[in-house]
């Protein structure tokens, strides 16, 4: 029997300049995934944040919103899992994409 697979949002916050050792981290982390990675891409500036009251600038740096990465996964658990193997700035968020 074939297990249905998810599309899971991986979310990476924080940033700080990067050492070798860092990047080669990311770099082991993606090799690892590569059979389950759908899409992945990162921000380099701020960014906004538009609300009721108003648009509030966002800057880029230890609290910003990084980066994403998309992933297959059986569920939520399974895409914690994976999640938790990736190098992390300040915290990682996990979300399962529901499509329309």
């Amino acid at each position: 029997k074939e297990t249905k697979m998810n599309d899971y949002l991986i979310l990476h916050n924080g940033f700080e300049k990067p050492t070798p050792e860092q990047m080669g981290a990311w770099g082991k982390w993606f090799e690892s995934i590569a059979d389950i990675q759908v899409d992945k891409g990162g921000f380099h500036q701020g960014g906004r944040e538009i609300s009721a009251t108003g648009t509030t600038e966002l800057p880029f740096g230890k609290d910003s919103t990084t980066g994403f990465t998309i992933i297959k996964a059986e569920n939520l658990d399974e895409a914690e899992k994976i999640a938790k193997g990736c190098p992390i700035v300040s915290s990682t968020i996990v979300y399962e994409i529901m499509r329309w």
